[in-house]
């Protein structure tokens, strides 16, 4: 049973937030591979941006993902990742068309069950790092809540509550064995 346990879903629906509040509580956590390349893009003047160049972006996104899922088996202890190669492959297969590879996503599993943060209007926020539109973000969250059970994934959407009661709740809802 995997230990490394992703949080996806819609842009701007808290999942940095959460992460922060599990990072917190004593857990490992994973960044976004996203945000981090954007930084890097932002800073170098490089074009891998999702508003530039979606297929570059995606592409660096995949390789960081597996990157970050090989470090945290290194460390076989329960990790959280913010977004990850699921939500990467499923940028690229929109991007391009490129379909996604199953041997890649069965090669690199996370924990069998994905928490994902529904579209949540009120606390959405467009910022340097993310330019998406809330209607983007939400189209954007319909196809990773086809994509993940394609992929062998359950995906549990989480309720729009507090950070505090958000993270109660992905806790409740894993297996004793992973907090072993």
């Amino acid at each position: 049973m995997s230990k490394l346990v992703l949080l996806s879903g819609c842009s701007g629906g808290g999942k940095s937030t959460l992460l922060a509040e599990l990072a917190k509580r004593g857990f490992a956590v994973t960044e976004e591979p996203g945000r981090r390349i954007v930084k890097q893009q932002l800073e170098s003047a490089g074009d891998a941006l999702p508003w530039v160049n979606m297929a570059g972006f995606a592409q660096r996104a995949i390789g960081m993902a597996v990157q970050d899922l090989q470090n945290a088996q290194k460390q076989s202890r329960l990790t959280f990742f913010d977004r990850g190669l699921i939500d990467a492959v499923a940028a690229l297969h929109h991007a391009t068309g490129e379909a996604i590879s199953n041997d890649l996503v069965a090669q690199n599993r996370y924990h069998d069950e994905v928490f994902m943060t529904p579209p949540w209007p009120e606390i959405y926020h467009a910022d340097a790092e993310r330019r998406l539109k809330i209607e983007d973000a939400i189209a954007e969250y319909e196809r990773l809540r086809q994509v993940f059970p394609a992929l062998g994934y359950r995906v549990r959407v989480l309720p729009k509550l507090a950070v505090e009661q958000r993270a109660d709740f992905v806790l409740r809802h894993l297996p004793r064995e992973l907090f072993l």
